[in-house]
């Protein structure tokens, strides 16, 4: 199975690291539980329950399988779950940004394409990929995140939890510091106007910090 991390891509998203996770998963599998994913499918599909919830809980009691290992395959049963391969997520990539800035949010996706662009411009080594909900941008780990909140606003979610300075007013603390989240500030925009070098300058900032 190939890397995830050597896929070749003309997309403008990068392969998300989970991507690389399941691939690793999937490959021990038969060896942790003694069925590759194909058997436990079908297995499930011929005994077990018809919901995904009992599924779960029927690979975990009557097969002896973990929490992580029994909702995988109970997920994928339903067609669920994160994509294994680098091309099948960066096809879903796409769609999950076109569901983001579907119906009310349309408006939005104009400021969504230039932060993405802003976004990817801090460095060569930024790469956005996207989430149902969200579009994280990593470097070694996530340092911002654009975020359609509501119908009106984008919020720019900025991973500073070792910026020393103080904060300006727009700079918004998201509580993610008291719980550990790596996003811990965000901007509000509702306009590309709002598009400024102040952004580019936080962006850089949360960048750096993720040196």
């Amino acid at each position: 199975m190939p890397k995830a991390s050597l896929a070749k891509s003309e997309s403008l998203y990068g392969v998300h690291p989970s991507v690389a996770m399941v691939q690793k998963w999937l490959a021990e599998l038969k060896e942790e539980t003694g069925r590759p994913m194909e058997e436990w499918l079908a297995l499930v599909k011929k005994e077990g329950p018809k919901d995904e919830k009992s599924r779960r809980e029927w690979l975990k009691t009557k097969h002896k399988l973990g929490t992580n290992k029994a909702s995988w395959i109970a997920e994928r049963v339903e067609g669920k779950g994160w994509e294994d391969t680098a091309e099948a997520y960066l096809k879903a990539a796409v769609q999950y940004v076109e569901e983001q800035y579907a119906g009310p949010k349309e408006k939005l996706r104009p400021i969504f394409d230039e932060l993405l662009t802003l976004g990817k411009s801090i460095g060569d080594d930024v790469k956005a990929c996207p989430c149902r909900t969200i579009v994280p941008l990593y470097r070694e780990h996530v340092f911002a995140q654009i975020k359609p909140t509501t119908n009106s606003r984008i919020d720019l979610g900025l991973a500073l939890t070792h910026y020393k300075g103080k904060f300006p007013k727009r700079i918004v603390d998201t509580g993610g510091l008291a719980k550990k989240d790596r996003i811990t500030h965000r901007i509000e925009i509702t306009g590309a106007k709002q598009l400024d070098g102040e952004v580019k300058k936080w962006l850089k900032t949360a960048y750096d910090l993720d040196a």
